[in-house]
């Protein structure tokens, strides 16, 4: 379990991002339009993909240890340039240094926590590590609001020194070791990674979802909370009281125990598509909070049943390359819909929220179409027991 603990204070202090409560105001205040911020976010989409499935055949051949070192001390130098960064093109590096330890993070993590525990132990403990990231980022939240009241810029640097400590913390993970399978080449990977067409459905539902999620909680909702009149001094401590209710990422295992990982996963979504439709509707800050918080609740219950879900359908011992495959894919919706998002959120909050909306519905769709597919499996909903 030393990997797993390991991991847990490594996210923990990765959650530390002071300015994560004004990030959108900190970009603009240095410089940047909505549109740039999204295109930015955009090209940092491309760039994952890019780098997606080769990070993920990198670290099965080389070490997921030696990948989480090297992205994590990278990780750890994005955060100078960001505190640095004063334009466009230095905000466009930082970005790109970020694309480059997310698609190598990407996969890898898990992977290697994965390959730490039991099998049934995979869903409770994914829950915890999202957990241990949220809690990180409440505590940083809560302290940004006094940061904030000094400096904006303070909140950036603030945050180099947690990411420093996570690096060195990086270095005293242990090996995994996969072994009585043949590893194959990363053609033959996608053709595994696919071979049951269906779960193509799932992974495109879920990167839509993710991406709305992402798109509202990070950008657009402080341009909601400044439509419905609320300061930007209580920001942090709006999203510290949101993050705090994130920790029911734990609780993840027990819903979908309840209820079935699938059909756990629709009726999140079920919630997200409703917040979506409540944000364009309202401009009370009470609902606004409210929605918000459904969203984000929502998603970190879901990250570790998706997670789960996902690694029970690889069968092969390249774990990272598959599960960078299925990221890689989710990249590519998550770009396209960046740059609609953002184009839109450039004209106006209201078009920014429609292309969420549509985004969401989308996605509620396509995931049942994954589950008309899978009726027979997901019956009795006993996908822990799926085998491709």
């Amino acid at each position: 379990m030393r990997n797993v603990y390991l991991m847990y204070s490594i996210v923990f202090l990765q959650g530390f991002v002071f300015y994560g409560p004004v990030a959108t105001l900190f970009r603009q205040a240095r410089g940047l339009s909505m549109s740039e911020i999204f295109i930015i976010e955009s090209i940092s989409w491309v760039l994952i993909i890019i780098l997606e499935v080769p990070w993920g055949w990198i670290s099965d051949r080389f070490g997921y240890k030696k990948t989480l070192v090297l992205v994590n001390t990278l990780f750890f130098l994005s955060k100078i340039v960001f505190y640095k960064a004063h334009s466009f093109e230095s905000f466009l590096l930082e970005r790109i240094m970020i694309s480059v330890v997310l698609s190598g993070l990407s996969g890898c993590d898990t992977a290697l926590i994965y390959g730490s525990i039991h099998e049934e132990e995979a869903q409770s403990v994914f829950g915890k590590y999202s957990a241990y990231g949220a809690l990180g980022f409440i505590i940083a939240s809560l302290l940004s609001t006094f940061i904030v009241a000094r400096s904006i810029d303070d909140t950036a640097l603030f945050t180099i020194y947690p990411y420093a400590l996570s690096a060195i913390l990086t270095l005293f993970l242990v090996e995994v070791k996969v072994e009585n399978q043949e590893k194959s080449n990363i053609l033959k990977n996608f053709k595994r990674a696919f071979s049951h067409k269906s779960i193509l459905f799932f992974v495109l539902s879920i990167a839509l979802v993710v991406e709305v999620v992402q798109a509202i909680t990070v950008f657009l909702n402080q341009a909601q909370y400044m439509r419905s009149g609320i300061e930007p001094k209580y920001f942090g401590v709006i999203i510290a009281a949101i993050q705090c209710v994130r920790l029911l990422s734990v609780k993840s295992n027990a819903v979908s125990k309840k209820m079935g990982s699938i059909n756990a996963i629709s009726m999140l979504m079920g919630f997200i598509l409703g917040a979506s439709l409540l944000l364009l509707l309202t401009d009370n800050p009470i609902l606004s909070i409210a929605a918000v918080l459904i969203l984000s609740v929502s998603a970190s219950l879901m990250g570790p049943i998706e997670l789960d879900v996902k690694n029970k359908w690889i069968d092969t011992s390249d774990r990272a390359t598959i599960l960078s495959i299925y990221s890689m894919v989710g990249g590519i919706v998550a770009s396209i819909g960046n740059v609609a998002i953002g184009k839109a959120a450039d004209h106006s909050l209201h078009d920014g929220l429609v292309i969420c909306l549509i985004m969401s519905v989308l996605a509620f769709a396509l995931l049942k179409v994954y589950m008309f597919l899978n009726k027979e499996t997901h019956q009795k909903d006993k996908i822990t027991q799926l085998k491709i």
